[in-house]
């Protein structure tokens, strides 16, 4: 066995990830594209997530590292999953879900591919990937890495990040980039929520 497993970081007040949960994926994409993991999608609709990132790194087929994330994860933390080599072998599945539903996960990003598709959109955890295969890791126990940075495209993620997904994509933030931008954000779903209520009322007026 040859884990790398650092503890758990937890960087940002609950405070500021609280006051992130009204802020769209969208809005933060206004302002810049640092920090948006392109080609990552949500699995399903109607979807959203907010959370304190635990990173881990799988070396597919070996998915065993995960269970040592689950472990360590906290409500709220968002696990952000780095799958080297085959891009197809799927790392997350039913059974995992279950275990995250049960650890109070917000959610889980993975730079790869997932398993049990149907179970997942009824189980209901927010779930981001690139792909869906019906391959998939096994309990090997030789390799993993937990809480070391990983990468998801273009973007590096560190533990203790802010990670923000809905309908849209993801985003990840550090620590103060998000307290940074926090107060332009909020100013912008203002005046987006008063253009909003004027245009639906000239829409209204128009139909009447």
């Amino acid at each position: 066995m040859s884990y790398q497993i650092n503890p758990r970081q937890q960087n940002l007040s609950p405070e500021l990830i609280a006051r992130y949960r009204t802020i769209p994926s969208s809005t933060v994409g206004h302002f810049s594209d640092h920090g948006f993991l392109r080609g990552i999608k949500p699995l399903f609709n109607d979807i959203r997530m907010v959370g304190n990132v635990v990173t881990v790194k799988v070396f597919p087929p070996d998915g065993s590292v995960l269970r040592e994330a689950l472990l360590l994860s906290q409500p709220g933390d968002v696990l952000v999953i780095e799958c080297l080599g085959d891009q197809e072998c799927g790392c997350w599945g039913e059974l995992r879900t279950l275990a995250g539903l049960i650890k109070g996960l917000a959610g889980v990003v993975v730079s790869g591919a997932v398993t049990d598709v149907r179970a997942l959109r009824d189980h209901g955890l927010p779930v981001f990937c690139r792909d869906v295969s019906a391959y998939t890791t096994r309990g090997i126990g030789v390799q993993g890495e937990v809480n070391q940075p990983v990468r998801i495209g273009e973007v590096t993620v560190h533990p203790g990040d802010l990670a923000i997904g809905d309908d849209d994509g993801v985003y990840i933030l550090d620590a103060g980039r998000a307290a940074e931008l926090l107060p332009e954000l909020l100013a912008k779903e203002e005046a987006d929520q008063r253009r909003r209520t004027e245009f639906l009322q000239r829409l209204e007026a128009r139909r009447s």
